[in-house]
Order: C-alpha cells, then sequence, then structure tokens
C-alpha cells in the first residue's frame, strides 16, 4: 500500500503545481467573475485549473474516481477518489492576496490517505501519504509543540461565519485566551498549523473539498485534524487543526449550545 499511496501523493503533487501555476495567468489581473447561488465566487482560473487536473487524473488513473468543486462527481463510488479544490481562498485571489491554495486530497475506499495544498503565489507545497510522512518544500514539515493556549497563534478565515453557525462566543473565548489570532485563513491557515507556523486553525464551516486535503497532511505532520467535536472526518462540515498538546481543551470551548 505504501508504494500506491507514494505514487499517488507524487502524482498529486505534480497535477497541483500544474494547475497552480495556471492560475497565475489570471492572479492580480482583471477577469469576470461569476458567482454560485451560495453567493460565492467562482472564476475562469477556478474552472481551468480543475479541468487540468481532472484531464491528468483520467489520461493516468482512467479507473478512479473524481469529485470536484466546479465541476461535480465522476464514478464517485470507486475504490480510489480524488478530491478537488481548484482554488481554495477565491476571495483572496480575487483581491491579490497570495494565501489561495489548489487542494487535492485522495481517499481509499473512503477513508482520506492522501493530502496536497499549493499555495502557487508562494510557490509553498505541502503534501502527505498516510505513513510517509509530511513534506513542506522537500524538507519534513510537523506542527509546533505549544502545549499552552495562552502561547498559541491562532488562526481563522473570517469572524462572520463562527456568528453565523452559533459559534460566537466559543471565538470570543478562544481569541481571550490565545496569545495571537489573524485571518485570511482558508486551506493556508491549516497548511501554516502543519509546518509549524501556528498553532490552531478552526473553520467553522467548510466542505468536503476544502477538508480532504487536510487530514492526512496534519495526521503526518504529527498533528490533529478534526471536526469541532473531535471527530477525524472530512464529512461533518467544520475543522480544527492543532496539535495533539491543545486539541482537547478547543474542543470544550466550542463544546457549547448554539449561541
Amino acid at each position: 500500500m505504501s508504494e500506491i499511496l507514494a505514487e499517488l501523493r507524487d502524482a498529486a503533487v505534480e497535477f497541483a503545481r500544474i494547475a497552480g501555476q495556471s492560475t497565475l495567468n489570471y492572479y492580480q489581473n482583471s477577469f469576470e467573475v461569476d458567482y454560485k447561488s451560495d453567493n460565492s465566487p467562482v472564476t475562469i482560473a477556478d474552472r481551468e485549473a480543475e479541468m487540468s487536473i481532472r484531464k491528468n487524473i483520467k489520461k493516468h488513473f482512467p479507473d478512479h474516481g473524481i469529485i470536484g468543486e466546479e465541476f461535480g462527481k465522476e464514478n464517485e463510488d470507486r475504490d480510489i477518489v480524488w478530491i478537488l479544490d481548484p482554488i481554495d481562498g477565491t476571495k483572496s485571489f480575487l483581491h491579490g492576496i497570495p494565501f489561495y491554495t489548489t487542494l487535492i486530497g485522495i481517499l481509499v475506499k473512503n477513508e482520506s490517505k492522501v493530502g496536497v495544498i499549493y499555495a502557487p503565489a508562494l510557490d509553498e507545497m505541502v503534501s502527505a501519504a498516510e505513513g510517509l510522512g509530511c513534506d513542506f518544500n522537500g524538507s519534513e514539515a510537523s506542527v509546533r509543540e505549544c502545549k499552552d493556549l495562552s502561547e498559541a497563534t491562532f488562526l481563522s478565515t473570517d469572524i462572520q461565519s463562527f456568528h453565523d453557525h452559533g459559534f460566537k462566543k466559543s471565538l470570543e473565548e478562544l481569541m481571550s485566551q490565545t496569545r495571537y489570532h489573524r485571518t485570511w485563513g482558508d486551506a493556508y491557515g491549516h497548511m501554516l498549523v502543519a509546518i509549524g507556523r501556528a498553532d490552531i486553525m478552526v473553520d467553522a464551516v467548510l466542505n468536503v473539498w476544502d477538508a480532504a486535503a487536510l487530514l492526512p497532511i496534519l495526521q503526518e505532520a504529527g498533528g490533529s485534524y478534526s471536526d469541532l467535536k473531535g471527530e477525524s472526518s472530512i464529512h461533518t462540515g467544520s475543522a480544527l487543526s492543532t496539535n495533539n498538546y491543545l486539541k482537547n481543551e478547543i474542543i470544550r470551548i466550542f463544546d457549547h449550545k448554539p449561541n
């Protein structure tokens, strides 16, 4: 299995780099922005990047399934399924902020085994496969061993999503107990935890294509990825990336009734 996972990881790294680099043709340039039914933005860069990954998967792994944010599901009942988010952080991308990423997660029999996060504008790549460790630009990556919330750096994508999903008081408590809080998060925030530049990243809400790459990366970096109830799942709609010292205390903070 390790040889198969290594092959999948290496292919995902290559496909993410190609697709991510294609987004730079539009980054900090003028282009048309469309809006989906949920009012989230989408651009030609999103669509072209996802099509690039899909073409490479079909060429090299024609028997695999695909789930993508922009073009939906193909053969999603296969044993190996690629989950794609061509631009995670489209709002950052639209504003010329370099913290957007291209995400690829790979499920093997519905378990997340491989993850890649690529930040094209920064040329930063994190990749991992179960049992094979976590790599950041050619070096081993690991979470920081922060043992106290008072010394922790806490990241989030925005404030409003915590209010909208009943976590206002939890957010305020965590902010009051940690040393620093910064935003412009999205998957880049989870990546910063995996490589030891931050200690906590929380998303109050996210989709499976946002989450699939994150679980193997955080686990292989020696950290923890779960939802806000502590379940290590990419399907439950929220996300916490941190180390194993801080996880339980953060879960306790979010274990409140909606507020």
